[in-house]
């Protein structure tokens, strides 16, 4: 038997005499046993708090995500092990992908996000300069700073990988430590992928705790600088959501809760269509995968009324070839719930849900159901939704789902909103009409709209995925919560500050040179210089150049560019803009490249584009144009080079600025 325990402080901690026995969810046999009533969760926060958070703080976000990335890659080499102790959940290889792989992914995406779209640094940016004067010499910048809390993730017994993976990857990302509590069902899987991740050896001390067992009075410690997450049931949700020192501290809390996920076949979508066809096996994936125990999988499907029987008969076809059984064995494609107190919940829900719609149908079993945790799939049709109030508002946590007609699209977004929010919802159509429709019908209540159709089901990714990039919550019933999201998800572990004072200090805070900040001229060319020798507010001031009518001439014939204004001093005149004849915008970057740029070879290997491009005023021959070239950010791409982010400004003989952009190049190191 597994004696599953917590690692707080530094230290793995067994359960005690009153630990909780967990159970095979395919046998009944019990095969581990968690929880400890005198855990420190007191000394635990304070740990990371005081010496956690300091050791992630000294590291910057590129140092976070490499982190990240090695975790991701120490997983994957061991992932073999969790795929062999996640069958005890009920969990079918297929099953894995979700949760192990899936959360293994998630670590990846976020250390990509951090390296390619966070600064070197320690705090991010939010937003321009803010001019608060005439001259532009005061001014404010937003930016956001890791929180000095810890963050305390309260997750679900579903996805004991994945579950914790989505939600410490954007903290650890934004600096903060965080302290997993898994639901005790599966806690014995997740204890196993934090021992994975500490033997990876890169993660700071007090970076990542665990609480195998209940929590017991953290939540009294919490205050505004710690955040607390919760996935798992509504009930559950409001009593934590409610704790007086949350409320008290204005503790950042959020929630995943309880979610009627709907889904809606399009009207264009007759039998024998792609769309018909991709409709029945996703709402079989979303049955069947994980035995339906997933806040994303579909609840409610909505079919337009004359397609009702086809329907049923294509999904009856489809469900009854999968077979249920113990995940361990040959050919079985869902496995059990995860506990028996799980089955008899499901069970009850599919009770109250038969009080008002018809079963269609119900799979059978193949596994021990005397020992084991089984629910067949069952599918139920409300003949008349309108009516109906517990198709809407009951969530049977399983292998269950109801089908119900509607007249027409004004009627399937009226039911679809019945659900009173949810994380997702997908229409599968290939009219974009319907699409259109459906989604400024449905959008306020729902976190996601999944859209599918012959043209993208080749890479999509399902109804149920949740994907890092994008937010993963949703409004109402569904809690209100918001997880994931790419960079935006490590945004809610850190505090958005208002900072004031001249460019030069601004600068110096953000690690982000701003126009108007203290300038550096060097002897040497900065093309010549390496990345690492390269400081902010470096700046090249070049020669002018003296642009001339043949020049504009010259550029109009050579490229092609004959618009009127570069070509027609009279067609010009009559065009607000311009006092006559103009250089065009693209003479002028290029004119300016060849101000600054150092032909010889050095350390610049690639101009690799140019952001926030303005034309500010009008070049007329004769005016000359000077450059000044300024180092505004550097961001390591490789062991070999970095990203170098330029602040280009062109200028007049009368010192007035006619053109501004951002040159990006990479450097070697």
């Amino acid at each position: 038997m597994q004696h599953v325990e917590s690692f707080a402080k530094g230290v793995w901690i067994g359960p005690d005499a009153g630990s909780r026995a967990i159970a095979d969810a395919s046998t009944g046999e019990v095969i581990a046993k968690a929880g400890r009533a005198d855990l420190d969760v007191q000394g635990m926060i304070a740990y990371g708090r005081e010496v956690g958070g300091p050791g992630l703080r000294a590291m910057d976000f590129h140092d976070r995500a490499r982190m990240l990335k090695a975790l991701a890659l120490h997983l994957n080499k061991n992932k073999q092990r969790l795929y062999d102790l996640s069958f005890t959940t009920g969990a079918t290889q297929a099953d894995h992908g979700f949760d192990v792989d899936g959360g293994i992914g998630t670590l990846f995406v976020f250390a990509s996000k951090g390296r390619r779209e966070m600064p070197e640094g320690h705090v991010l940016i939010d937003g321009g300069f803010e001019q608060l004067g005439k001259t532009g010499a005061f001014g404010g910048q937003h930016i956001y700073t890791p929180k000095l809390g810890v963050a305390l993730h309260i997750n679900a017994f579903n996805f004991p990988v994945w579950g914790m993976l989505e939600k410490i990857a954007p903290a650890l990302l934004a600096g903060v430590p965080s302290i997993v509590k898994p639901a005790t069902a599966t806690c014995h899987v997740t204890e196993l992928c934090v021992r994975i991740m500490l033997d990876a050896g890169v993660l700071p001390d007090g970076a990542l705790q665990l609480i195998s067992g209940g929590v017991g009075d953290a939540l009294d410690h919490m205050d505004a600088q710690d955040s607390v997450t919760f996935t798992g049931s509504a009930k559950t949700a409001r009593m934590l959501r409610g704790h007086q020192g949350l409320l008290d501290r204005a503790v950042h809390f959020t929630a995943e809760q309880d979610s009627l996920n709907a889904t809606i076949l399009g009207p264009d979508a007759e039998p024998g269509s792609p769309e018909f066809d991709l409709f029945v096996k996703e709402i079989t994936r979303e049955m069947t995968t994980k035995a339906g125990q997933k806040c994303t999988a579909i609840r409610r499907v909505l079919a337009p009324e004359r397609l009702l029987q086809p329907l049923i008969e294509g999904l009856s076809a489809r469900l009854s070839r999968v077979v249920v059984g113990d995940p361990r064995h040959e050919g079985v494609r869902m496995g059990p719930v995860v506990s028996a107190d799980q089955r008899e919940d499901v069970l009850e829900k599919a009770a109250i849900i038969a009080s008002e719609a018809e079963c269609v149908f119900e799979g059978e079993v193949a596994g021990d159901i005397e020992k084991g945790a089984f629910v067949s799939p069952k599918l139920f049709h409300c003949a008349d939704p309108d009516a109906a109030t517990a198709v809407h508002e009951t969530e049977a946590f399983g292998p269950v789902s109801t089908l119900m007609g509607y007249r027409d699209l004004d009627h399937a977004v009226g039911l679809v909103n019945r659900g009173g929010g949810s994380l997702v919802a997908s229409v599968i159509t290939h009219d974009p009409d319907v699409a259109r429709e459906v989604v400024t019908g449905i959008g306020a209540w729902h976190g996601r709209v999944y859209i599918n159709d012959r043209d993208s089901m080749g890479e999509a990714t399902g109804h149920g995925a949740p994907m890092p990039h994008l937010t993963h919550g949703g409004p109402g019933r569904a809690g209100g919560g918001e997880e994931l999201g790419g960079i935006r998800a490590v945004k809610h572990y850190m505090q958005r500050v208002a900072v004031q004072g001249s460019p030069s200090m601004l600068t110096s805070v953000t690690g982000r040179w701003l126009p108007g900040a203290d300038k550096k001229a060097e002897a040497q060319h900065p093309f010549q210089v390496t990345f690492n020798e390269l400081s902010l507010g470096r700046t090249l001031r070049t020669e002018p150049r003296t642009i001339t009518l043949d020049d504009v001439s010259h550029f109009a014939e050579f490229t092609g560019d004959t618009f009127y204004a570069h070509m027609d001093d009279a067609a010009a005149e009559r065009n607000p803009f311009f006092p006559g004849r103009v250089a065009h915008g693209y003479l002028i970057l290029s004119f300016a490249a060849g101000l600054f740029v150092e032909p010889a070879e050095g350390p610049v290997l690639a101009n690799t584009g140019l952001d926030n491009l303005r034309f500010l005023k009008p070049v007329v021959p004769g005016d000359s144009i000077i450059v000044d070239l300024t180092v505004m950010d550097r961001k390591s791409r490789t062991e070999e080079y970095g990203e170098v982010r330029w602040h280009a400004e062109v200028t007049n003989q009368d010192g007035d600025a006619v053109a501004e952009y951002e040159l990006l190049t990479m450097v070697a190191k």
